[in-house]
């Protein structure tokens, strides 16, 4: 285990992350994050074949640590471990596969679009508060989530910042299927191995094809991150954080 995520790899060259934060509710890290994006930058120079991303029961991740985020991004988001690792989800040349159980929110599901397949349990709970915090969303889910789910969908996940279950996840294509919380992880590690045994370059291939258009993708991050960076450092922002570190 490394800074609350837990690597596991297994012989078929599927690699398990899981965040080991329960006790905040797998509140992100900076030293989180470095890791995740340590193992997917990685991934084909260690020979992994697929990564699965899963949380722990009830909790997927209920998105940054907003006071070490705050520490961290003083100087604003861009080059911040949550940005480094939103923009190695863009360039990643393995397959990626969640298991989400419960909470996921900010990252949790901006995530999601950068998944190759995703399952989710009953249980799980989607929301973007990017707003609320006095912020613009992140991983190009401003481009993404209109072309997913549709403008007003999209308005209604980003803006109203409205939470949603797995069930309106599976119907708008945010994730493939919704399976009960005792075969979610097999499932999703059942698919990453079978991602795995296929043959390697064909495989890479047709990701690269399924996923062109991915420089509008980094361009919009990198639109969506000096936004980001700006409202960081203004007062609606400092505002929220400082509202949400009081209510907690």
């Amino acid at each position: 285990m490394t800074d609350h995520v837990s690597i596991t790899r297994q012989d078929n060259g599927v690699v398990l992350v899981r965040m080991t934060r329960l006790d905040k509710k797998n509140a992100l890290t900076g030293a989180m994050y470095d890791t995740m994006r340590g193992v997917i930058e990685n991934a084909a120079a260690e020979g992994t074949r697929a990564v699965v991303f899963a949380g722990g029961p009830g909790v997927f991740t209920s998105g940054n640590d907003i006071a070490d985020f705050v520490q961290r991004s003083a100087g604003g988001a861009k080059g911040s471990p949550a940005g480094d690792f939103i923009k190695a989800l863009a360039t990643v040349e393995v397959p990626m596969i969640a298991a989400v159980d419960g909470l996921a929110i900010g990252v949790g599901t901006t995530m999601m679009l950068h998944m190759d397949l995703a399952y989710a349990s009953p249980n799980a709970l989607f929301r973007m508060p990017f707003v609320d915090l006095g912020l613009v969303p992140e991983a190009a889910s401003s481009l993404l989530f209109p072309r997913l789910a549709g403008i007003k969908k999209a308005t209604e996940y980003i803006m109203l910042a409205e939470p949603f279950g797995a069930k309106e996840a599976e119907a708008i294509g945010l994730v493939n299927q919704v399976v009960t919380p005792e075969e979610l992880e097999a499932k999703a590690l059942a698919a990453a191995a079978k991602l795995a045994a296929k043959p390697p370059q064909a495989l890479a291939h047709t990701r690269r094809l399924l996923r062109k258009g991915s420089e509008e993708t980094r361009a919009r991050m990198d639109e969506e991150g000096a936004l980001f960076a700006e409202l960081l450092r203004g007062d609606e922002a400092k505002g929220a954080f400082m509202a949400f570190m009081t209510r907690k």
